[in-house]
């Protein structure tokens, strides 16, 4: 009876090993890389370029500011176990006292694992109310220009950190660099065919300042960037002023923005507002119809085209 009861032990503690082994497989995503993004532009290009080789999730959802979030408790689990960790940097996240190093710091993530896909970019900056300027720009990924940039990154930390798919990387990572370069050629091809008199982008933040710069188009906004003070009185003012002085054909507001301070600027500037909302800080959800970074590009300059060619 005694030998009877061992072996059953055995047998138990056998199977409790295999099955501990399952689960450990089922844990490392069948060996492939486990990649977490801060927001969703980001992840698009992380799942383009990874493809079948990566696992990835992202933190900050659409129709959440990326610029102030809370991550959840799934959010440190996955930052924790996570091999690549892909921020936009620019203060996009808060910069290094904001809420993505906090999280990447409390789970003790390595340095090497933690990739900036702006540092090959060069900042612009935000005025302050002096004039001069104060605050970097974070919004340099509406530019394609510097989407082709944050791609090559995205491939290059791929294969920085799992070297045996080096040629699937670069394949994935060719088709889409070849999809960005030819809408960057498309920017600017509609731009300037867009009349010169026409060629103000008039948002309510100031989010297109790389694009605009990159393409051509001169800027006017509500605010530079989100505060407390979004769409105040004073800056209401200075932005009907300013269309009072200038000839401009549509105004623009943005996907994830207030809607009401545009619709008064419109109201005394008597300037309607674009058709569709233009897109700054988000994609859309999955199905929806500016659901990848691409059709996020597309969509703007067919938008930004229609509207001030009229």
């Amino acid at each position: 009876m005694f030998k009877i009861f061992k072996s059953c032990l055995l047998a138990t503690a056998v199977l409790f090993l295999l099955a501990a082994c399952g689960n450990s497989g089922e844990d490392k995503d069948d060996g492939k890389l486990k990649v977490v993004t801060s927001f969703t532009i980001i992840e698009d290009l992380a799942k383009e370029i990874g493809g079948d080789d990566v696992t990835v999730h992202n933190l900050v959802p659409t129709g959440t500011d990326p610029h102030d979030y809370d991550p959840l408790p799934e959010d440190t689990k996955k930052a924790t176990e996570a091999d690549v960790l892909f921020y936009n940097g620019f203060n996009l996240e808060g910069g290094k006292e904001g809420w993505f190093f906090k999280l990447v710091d409390s789970v003790g993530q390595k340095e090497d694992n933690i990739f900036n896909l702006t540092d090959d970019v060069k900042p612009m900056y935000l005025s302050g109310e002096d004039g001069k300027d104060e605050e970097i720009n974070p919004h340099a990924f509406i530019d394609p220009g510097v989407g082709i940039k944050m791609a090559e990154d995205v491939r290059d930390a791929f294969i920085k950190k799992d070297p045996d798919h080096k040629e699937d990387y670069e394949k994935r990572a060719d088709e889409y660099l070849a999809q960005l370069k030819k809408i960057d050629k498309e920017y600017e091809e509609k731009i300037n065919d867009i009349p010169k008199k026409n060629r103000t982008l008039v948002t309510s933040e100031r989010a297109f300042q790389y694009m605009a710069d990159h393409y051509g188009l001169k800027e006017a906004f509500i605010w530079e960037i989100d505060t407390e003070e979004n769409g105040s009185p004073n800056q209401i003012k200075d932005l009907v002023n300013f269309l009072k002085e200038h000839k401009v054909p549509k105004l623009f507001v943005e996907s994830n923005v207030d809607t009401r301070p545009m619709e008064t600027v419109s109201r005394e500037s008597g300037i309607d507002i674009a058709k569709k909302p233009i897109y700054s800080d988000e994609i859309g959800k999955p199905g929806e119809e500016v659901d990848t970074y691409i059709k996020y590009l597309e969509y703007n300059i067919d938008l930004i085209h229609d509207e001030l060619s009229k």
